[in-house]
């Protein structure tokens, strides 16, 4: 998969830090030589010198071809601009913007190009992963104090929990399943659900049984 994200500072680059390290394409487009500069001696990290709010630079980052932006500057007007531009002019499938300042969080929205908005690098590093992450799991939350996290994944057609009945999984004693999002729609975690391709499955998980809820659901 081939993420673009906009801006070079702190937030930007944890994010594609994590995403590259996961074996994703990311490319990070910023405006300012010397962080460009900075940023050059970490190999792991495909940069690209521009503005990300101008049409030539992106279509010079070949955002084209992204099938995920991330607005991730320090500036929501920038961040609506990027977002914009990414959907209207290159019809990116998902845009993922940074809000900073919470009284903006009403402008971000379809309406400026944007498919979720979130003001963490955690939840934008989730999002980016969920955007194709079929078959995979994709850690949406941590709960600290609890040593539990809430996962999610949707079921590829090779996913072992096809065809299989909630009542049927060996799930273990202290992880739940809260919900499944079948063709967009909200569907009650009984024992008689059977599960099918597509099937997002979110569970709730004690954070010594990942490995096992990998096992059940994910192909190996």
């Amino acid at each position: 998969m081939k993420v673009m994200v906009a801006g070079g500072g702190s937030v930007g680059v944890a994010i594609a830090t994590d995403l590259t390290s996961k074996g994703y394409d990311v490319t990070v487009m910023e405006q300012d030589p010397s962080i460009i500069e900075k940023l050059s001696h970490q190999s792991n990290l495909t940069l690209f010198l521009g503005d990300a709010c101008e049409v030539a630079s992106l279509q010079g980052a070949g955002v084209g071809t992204a099938e995920v932006v991330v607005a991730a500057t320090g500036d929501d007007e920038d961040n609506l601009v990027i977002s914009l531009l990414a959907k209207q002019e290159f019809a990116v499938p998902r845009v993922v913007a940074r809000v900073n300042n919470s009284k903006n969080q009403w402008l971000f929205n379809e309406s400026w190009g944007v498919d979720v908005s979130v003001s963490t690098p955690q939840q934008l590093t989730a999002l980016v992963e969920e955007a194709v992450s079929v078959g995979s799991l994709v850690r949406l939350l941590e709960f600290e104090r609890a040593t539990a996290n809430l996962l999610e994944v949707t079921l590829a057609a090779s996913s072992p929990a096809i065809d299989t009945s909630l009542g049927e999984l060996s799930m273990p004693p202290d992880s739940t399943i809260v919900a499944i999002i079948r063709d967009g729609r909200l569907q009650h975690p009984d024992d008689e659900v059977v599960l099918h391709e597509g099937d997002e499955v979110l569970v709730l998980v004690s954070a010594d049984d990942e490995e096992e809820i990998q096992r059940l659901f994910v192909a190996p």
